[in-house]
């Protein structure tokens, strides 16, 4: 499978042009989106969509997500827009936000896990706009990482992941967002977050004037042989080689959790300004109780403790509300779900 992995800068014509005949040849490419780097494949290509799973290694029971500029693209794509779906596009689209709907004709088999539904979303960044206009392909991409690594927020992480995989990264520096879209789906009976983001439980209410409900899947573990409605449900995912255990509690309980268990060389993923105090090696992922800045920094904080060749990472607790949701749905699977309650 070994090919010439080309790195681009996205800021050039001449780059756009070149991905564009990529996706419409039913090539890959790997390029940012404001939330993380995805690979992305013509939505309407069965077989290019099959080389996504096989690029990254990934089962081909979960979902991929459909990307497009705006609602005149969703003919065909979709077999309705409902009501719903109307709401959350005008209120946050182009945008972090991904909305399951019922799938049309149009979208390749493979895009949908055997699902009914898809999930669409229309990104605010400009290369991934570029390349869909100048294409003209819906394309369908997950993150641009080997399946349960931590995804990548720029195009070395990729190019760590992905040389030989595909023909060509478009770089365009880092994302803002740095952790993957909200989903939420709109069909059924009632809305349903399936994965939280940037935007937030509270922003989807607010957006549609009525309650969502959150799926248990997002803060707990889903049972053996559960039907995967969204990426990023699975079990262990994003997640570095070093064993990573959550712990929850105040700083000084980490401390002394951390001082306890010094046989172990544990390295630590704190907080920022917390290193120092720790004596210990650290990764320090954000601010306390600042979602934005923790979800921008987690990835490429996990994929440092691998370059430091950690094997045993303890790491302090976000909130698990507002932003925070996002990245504490994210850490917990980084750690496999193993979470003390100091």
């Amino acid at each position: 499978m070994e090919m010439k992995t080309e790195i681009l800068p996205a800021s050039d014509e001449k780059s756009i042009e070149k991905a564009a005949a990529l996706l419409q040849n039913g090539e890959l490419v790997a390029l940012p989106t404001e939330t993380v780097y995805g690979i992305a494949a013509d939505a309407r290509n069965g077989e290019a969509v099959k080389k996504i799973f096989v690029a990254k290694g990934r089962p081909q029971d979960n979902p991929l997500i459909v990307h497009v500029t705006g609602p005149e693209m969703l003919p065909g794509l979709v077999s309705e827009v409902p009501e719903r779906a109307q709401l959350l596009m005008a209120a946050f689209c182009p945008g972090p936000l991904t909305i399951i709907m019922p799938r049309g004709p149009e979208v390749a088999a493979e895009c949908c896990a055997g699902l009914d539904t898809v999930g669409i979303r229309m990104p605010s960044h400009p290369v991934a706009r570029a390349v869909i206009e100048k294409s003209g392909c819906a394309f369908a991409a997950p993150s641009a990482n080997l399946s349960g690594k931590p995804s990548p927020t720029n195009a070395q992480d990729v190019f760590t992941d992905m040389d030989g995989r595909l023909p060509l990264i478009l770089d365009g520096g880092e994302c803002d967002v740095g952790v993957e879209s909200t989903v939420v789906s709109v069909v059924g009976e009632k809305p349903t977050l399936f994965r939280p983001g940037h935007i937030t439980l509270e922003d989807l209410e607010r957006a549609l004037g009525e309650e969502v409900e959150v799926s248990k899947a997002i803060l707990e573990k889903l049972p053996e042989g559960a039907v995967v409605r969204s990426p990023g449900m699975k079990y262990k995912h994003y997640a570095p080689k070093a064993d990573v255990t959550l712990l929850d509690g105040t700083f000084e309980q980490f401390k002394a959790y951390v001082d306890a268990h010094a046989e172990q060389n544990p390295s630590c993923l704190c907080f920022t300004g917390e290193a120092e105090k720790l004596g210990v090696p650290c990764v320090e992922y954000g601010r306390e109780g600042d979602g934005a800045d923790q979800a921008k920094h987690i990835f490429r904080c996990l994929r440092a403790l691998d370059e430091q060749g950690d094997a045993v990472v303890y790491a302090r607790c976000p909130q698990k509300d507002g932003l925070s949701m996002a990245v504490y749905n994210r850490l917990i699977r980084a750690a496999a779900f193993r979470v003390i309650k100091l």
